[in-house]
């Protein structure tokens, strides 16, 4: 029988997909007591659709939470200039099994594919959480707004791009406002299927300071199956302008707030009458508004050597590849792997010390993560900084040459589009399989001596 010294006590923020995918991950080790902390009243997952591609079937497969999610397949994705229509870019389906290839599906499709893998009894609800601290070699204490207290050997900080348990443990990072406001819906595909060019190929209409996407998210076998559930196939529509957050005047700091259809359509007016038809029939009070935030890139994504970050909370970044769950999933798996080398590994037994050594585990494991999956974020936020520059140069230079805003749009336009990856060069994360990246860490570097963090 373990005793209590014996037993990895973890406390997880957040209950999306960073958090969820922990639980998952590390429920499946012994010796692990695991809560899982979410500040709303119920699990409901805020947005319109998400994009699950080869790297994200993949973790979802390691999880054990793939056969449940399913949405509309992406066959051919264009890209047009929303002012003219003109197809400037079409990205065909990739040549993968078709297991691995990319739907668009309901976000509620993914949690509730998650959480139906989460054991009974770890998630607690309406759990907001205010303050942590160092508890020294106990672990660390928390602090709920209902007044609890709480102290975990682990802490996993999930809980998104404006993280307490981030801020708790890097106070000087700030994230801001990027300048981008992201409105979404799902209305019924049958309710704009008269419009072309909309449905079933999803397109992007790009303008001069934003973008607007269409998008299936359901896969139609199950609305041909008499025997499925009554409901109807829904479109996601998703609406994004850009400003320079300088001249931003608005006070940003809820997500996913009501909008009215006169706030989304006052944005799109230039654009081709196919788009804009499709915003007016949006049913009042469908519409949700996001103000995105990013901050500058993490050091590290761990502290007191019993803290980590993961998902958003880890990489708040300005964008997220459309691979933001996958992301998040592969951090829970890894720093399940991490923990399982180091509380498995040969090591000498002190009699009396089980706590010290345990924590010392902990520490080595979040050493372990940290190795793995920081280079990873370090280069998605160097990406995203020399493709914003490119796009940057271009209009510069195109206002240099004209003072005509429409030319200046359609110069940075091909700029833009470099950065939706067509070929090869991106594979490094749409083909990410992290069970691969694990086993080439093993092979590379854990054989060498475990070095002492505490």
């Amino acid at each position: 029988m373990s005793s209590s010294a014996d037993i990895l006590r973890v406390a997880i923020i957040g209950g999306g997909p960073a958090g969820l995918g922990a639980a998952i991950a590390l429920s499946a080790l012994p010796n692990i007591k695991i809560d899982l902390y979410e500040k709303a009243r119920e699990l409901r997952e805020v947005g319109a659709g998400i994009n699950i591609g080869y790297n994200c079937w993949k973790v979802l497969e390691l999880l054990g939470a793939a056969e449940e999610v399913r949405g509309h397949l992406q066959q051919n994705v264009i890209h047009r200039n929303g002012i003219s229509s003109e197809i400037r870019r079409v990205r065909p389906a990739p040549s993968l099994p078709l297991k691995y290839r990319t739907i668009r599906a309901r976000r509620t499709r993914l949690q509730s594919a998650l959480i139906s893998k989460v054991p009974q009894g770890i998630i607690q609800l309406n759990k907001k959480l205010v303050s942590i601290e160092d508890a020294a070699a106990q672990g660390v204490r928390l602090t709920f707004e209902d007044g609890t207290e709480t102290v975990a050997d682990l802490l996993i900080g999930g809980d998104g791009i404006r993280s307490v348990v981030r801020l708790s443990i890097f106070p000087d990072h700030v994230t801001s406002f990027t300048g981008t406001t992201i409105w979404r819906t799902l209305v019924p595909a049958k309710s704009l299927s008269d419009i072309p060019d909309l449905v079933p190929e999803t397109s992007w209409w790009h303008g001069p300071a934003g973008h607007c996407y269409f998008s299936l998210v359901d896969d139609p076998s199950e609305f041909s199956d008499s025997s499925a559930p009554k409901s109807e196939q829904m479109l996601e529509v998703s609406c994004r302008y850009i400003i320079d957050p300088a001249l931003d005047t608005e006070r940003r700091f809820s997500w996913g707030i009501p909008a009215t259809n006169e706030r989304v359509t006052a944005h799109f007016t230039q654009y081709d009458p196919r788009p804009r038809n499709a915003l007016s029939r949006v049913p009042e009070g469908n519409w949700k508004e996001f103000s995105a935030f990013s901050g500058p890139r993490l050091e590290k994504l761990t502290g007191l050597g019993k803290v980590v970050l993961l998902g958003d909370a880890s990489h708040p970044l300005s964008g997220a590849f459309g691979s933001g769950a996958a992301f998040a999933l592969e951090d829970g798996w890894i720093l399940a792997r991490a923990i399982e080398y180091t509380t498995t590994r040969p090591q000498p037994t002190i009699p009396g010390d089980a706590q010290i050594t345990k924590m010392q585990n902990i520490a080595d494991a979040l050493e372990i993560f940290n190795e793995v999956r920081s280079p990873y974020y370090h280069r998605m936020h160097n990406h995203l900084d020399n493709e914003k520059a490119k796009v940057l140069q271009t209009q510069t230079k195109a206002k240099a040459q004209s003072s005509d805003p429409m030319y200046v749009f359609e110069s940075a336009l091909e700029t833009r589009l470099g950065s939706f990856s067509i070929g090869d060069e991106m594979n490094w994360i749409y083909r990410n399989d992290i069970e691969l990246v694990w086993q080439n860490y093993v092979q590379r570097v854990l054989e060498r001596p475990a070095v002492s963090t505490l």
